[in-house]
This record gives C-alpha cells, structure tokens and sequence, in this order.
C-alpha cells in the first residue's frame, strides 16, 4: 500500500521556501522536490486558502510565506491538506455481526483514536521554526549553505 506522503512533502516544500530571499516559481520547488510543478501548485492550494502561503502571477512572481514560521503547527498544514489518514489500517467489516469481528474492532478502534488523538496533539506542539532550527542546526554540522538547489545534498 502506498503511504501518504503530502504532509511531509508540503513541510519540505514550505522549508525551502523559507529559505529563498523571494518568491519560489513551482517548477523551482517541482525540481527541488523531483515533481511536476502542478503537483506543488496543488499541494499549495489549501495553505493558500488558510493563509500559510500566497502567491503572485508573472514575471518575478511565486510563492511565498504568508505567516510567521513559528505562528504554524504541522497540525495545522495537516488541517490545510484536508486531514489526509493517519494510520494505514483498518479494522475488518466483512461479517459486521460477527461478535468476535465486533470485540476486535472495538478495540482497535479505540486503539486508532487514541494514537491518532496523540499524534495530532504532537503535530500541534511543533512549528515551522522548529524544522526550521532543526534544519539549519543539521546544516551547520555540515557548514553547508541553504539554497533550493543544494538542500537535498546539504
């Protein structure tokens, strides 16, 4: 099965961005990425809509960052994403009068919400600054420099 990966790509999307003096052109953040820029043009859509972002049309146009880096928690670009799954199981419903299906679902089901619960309390404890600290700390252990181009070789 095939994870969901927008979460993480729309953080790396936003921290390069971070990183640039102006505006990011989607296909500067598609080749950082090694995506096609309607793929960030997509994933920016709903940080555009709650404010995390805007963006400008032609020339020396892109986006850019519309708040504060430490004003943004990654449950709020989670938010922004429409909530994508947390966990990539289930519970079984092929026999939903099965009593012995109905006590293992009632315990995973509990089992899901509270991990799911947990880890939404955590994405609302770290901010974009925090990453953001987190990536120039890594950066500086390898005295790289932060440039769109070279972050994924930093």
């Amino acid at each position: 099965m095939r994870r969901d990966s927008r979460l993480s790509g729309v953080l790396h999307v936003l921290l390069h961005m971070a990183e640039q003096p102006g505006p990011s052109t989607s296909e500067a953040l598609a080749r950082a990425m090694d995506t096609n820029p309607v793929v960030i043009r997509r994933m920016m859509a709903g940080l555009r809509d709650r404010g995390y972002v805007r963006s400008e049309k032609g020339h020396g146009g892109g986006w850019t960052i519309a708040c504060g880096l430490g004003e943004v928690t990654l449950r709020d670009i989670y938010d922004a994403l429409d909530r994508p799954e947390l966990l990539a199981m289930g519970n079984r419903t092929e026999a939903p009068g099965c009593l012995v299906e109905q006590a293992v679902n009632a315990a995973l089901g509990e089992t899901f919400d509270e991990a799911e619960a947990l880890l939404l309390r955590r994405f609302g404890e770290i901010t974009l600054a925090a990453l953001s600290a987190d990536f120039h700390a890594r950066l500086a252990g390898r005295g790289g420099s932060p440039t769109l181009e070279s972050n994924h070789a930093a």
